[in-house]
């Protein structure tokens, strides 16, 4: 079995990091999220280094636009082979790379003898023999542990000798009782997102980049049995007549799992994590999300029932802005969230908290999104927030916002805030209702305040892009938009960050004096 390689990246702020990639004859280097080590910067090419390992070891093949630094000096040949000792330069890093030897699987046994540890277990443990009191985990992983110890010392012989057994055990333990290998990585605070491409390749994001891991599942069947312990216990299903489904963690962490035979390679896991301290207005502000008169208004115009969109790309941080602006609302109002999977995580006494659900076997008993917004309209909210507008229920929403519930919010994919509000306009057109595209338009005038548009930087950093007031329709019928704040992009410093600073555009919003009138600024403060 290929060893597979290890590469250390020196970066330009003079850290180092190790990056793992195990079991391949071969792997890419390049600014492309696809590539196995990805380095975000436009010095790098999307796939910039192609490695490999040759007769005398590591061979390099340069694919870039931009050239390769070997030992201080450019490579004028396509390729080169290297030691472990030799530095590269790509871009603003520098590489060192080597070859793990082929009986090196980073401490894991191959996934034969892996599953023979397994059904050892399972005759140790003789699970039907136990009772409920005894699978309570407290009770059960202690005696996983000690059956592992044993199981695994009786199978050194078998163990390659760079296995580490302790976290062998640890890691059949996990697969057993828990998450398998996604377990270490749901306690890890710094990563933002997990995604299993298949059983053998897991990746994760850190600060807004993707990091290849050296963690696997032994087999398809180990990765399906994590996805049922997600989703059994919240009354979903996957399996071959339904091969896809949403869910979520005990934390809150949005979960999608998708199998064979929708997913060709095996069995695939995304999940979106939950924060275990939710993200404040400050906070966001010190990442440079948004500066600090942008915050200042957002939250002026939660408080002054502002019906919002919140507009953006996927990952673009939608979910985490409307959590933050949901904090301003006043803790004595009657707020209902409706989500498909539950994200939201408000602190006001007053929440109720609604979650979409599928239908079941039959094809009965399901609520999407449209059901459940009609249905908050009967239980008397001041606010109605959803966490997501895909179809229909987009007229329903907006019927919400212009009729007593001033206030409310929701997020939509859309790239800027004229493509957010034509969205908008699409989904209502899939309520089947009978209305004119004009009809529809008046209704987004009259119902939607304000568009906050948030992006995803190459560099992995989130900001507000936009702040932007939906004014009354135009003489030709056409929505008509006034931007209040922007981001305005300068360049790219030389680690690949994006340079740029927010903006006012010197516009004044029409309901400033709404502002005024509760006090929460004065005259000419916006002028």
């Amino acid at each position: 079995m290929t060893g597979g390689f290890v590469v250390t990246v020196a970066t330009p702020d003079g850290s180092e990091r190790k990056i793992n990639v195990p079991g391949a004859a071969t792997f890419t280097i390049g600014r492309d999220p696809s590539c196995h080590v990805v380095l975000p910067s436009p010095a790098v090419s999307r796939v910039h280094l192609r490695v490999e390992r040759g007769p005398t070891g590591v061979r390099v093949v340069d694919q870039s636009a931009n050239g390769t630094t070997l030992a201080d000096e450019l490579m004028d040949a396509s390729e080169a082979c290297v030691s472990p000792d030799v530095a590269l330069r790509v871009g603003p890093y520098v590489l060192r790379i080597a070859a793990l030897p082929s009986d090196a699987t980073d401490g894991l046994a191959a996934p034969e003898l892996r599953r023979r540890i397994h059904r050892s277990l399972l005759d140790h443990l003789d699970l039907a023999s136990l009772q409920d009191t005894d699978m309570d985990a407290a009770i059960l992983r202690p005696r996983v542990l000690r059956a592992l110890e044993q199981i695994v010392s009786n199978f050194g012989s078998e163990l390659p000798s760079t296995t580490d057994r302790a976290r062998l055990v640890l890691e059949m333990a996990d697969e057993a009782l828990g998450l398998g290998p996604l377990q270490q990585l749901l306690d890890d605070d710094t990563i933002s997102e997990i995604m299993v491409v298949d059983p053998q390749l897991i990746y994760v994001e850190r600060a807004g980049t993707l990091h290849l891991t050296s963690l696997r599942f032994t087999d398809d069947e180990s990765c399906r049995a994590a996805i049922e312990r997600i989703v059994t216990p919240l009354g979903r299903r996957i399996d071959e007549s339904t091969p896809l489904v949403d869910a979520r963690l005990k934390d809150g962490s949005r979960v999608n799992a998708i199998i064979p035979p929708l997913a060709t390679r095996g069995p695939c896991i995304t999940i979106r994590k939950f924060a275990r301290r939710p993200l404040e207005m400050d906070r966001l502000v010190a990442l440079g999300s948004l500066s600090r008169p942008m915050a200042e208004f957002l939250a002026r115009c939660v408080r002054a029932k502002r019906n919002m969109i919140i507009s953006g790309g996927t990952g673009s941080g939608k979910t985490t802005l409307l959590n933050v602006l949901s904090t301003e609302i006043p803790p004595g109002e009657r707020i209902v969230t409706i989500e498909d999977a539950a994200e939201l995580s408000l602190n006001q006494p007053h929440v109720v908290s609604l979650e979409s659900k599928p239908s079941n076997l039959a094809g009965s008993g399901g609520y999407d999104i449209r059901a459940l917004v009609k249905n908050a309209l009967r239980m008397r909210p001041d606010r109605i927030i959803v966490g997501e507008c895909r179809a229909g229920e987009a007229i329903d929403m907006l019927q919400a916002m212009n009729t007593g519930h001033e206030g409310s919010m929701t997020t939509t994919h859309a790239n800027s805030p004229a493509e957010a509000l034509k969205r908008v306009e699409t989904l209502c057109m899939m309520a089947g209702l009978d209305l004119s595209p004009r009809a529809i338009r008046e209704q987004i005038a009259a119902s939607v305040h304000v568009v906050v548009q948030q992006a995803r930087f190459c560099d992995g950093t989130r900001r507000v892009t936009s702040i932007t007031e939906v004014g009354p329709l135009g003489e030709g019928g056409e929505l008509v938009l006034h931007e209040i704040f922007a981001f305005h992009r300068s360049g790219t410093s030389s680690s690949g960050g994006v340079l740029g600073e927010h903006r006012t555009t010197g516009y004044v919003p029409s309901f400033l004096d709404e502002f005024i009138t509760r006090g929460l600024t004065r005259r000419g403060e916006y002028l």
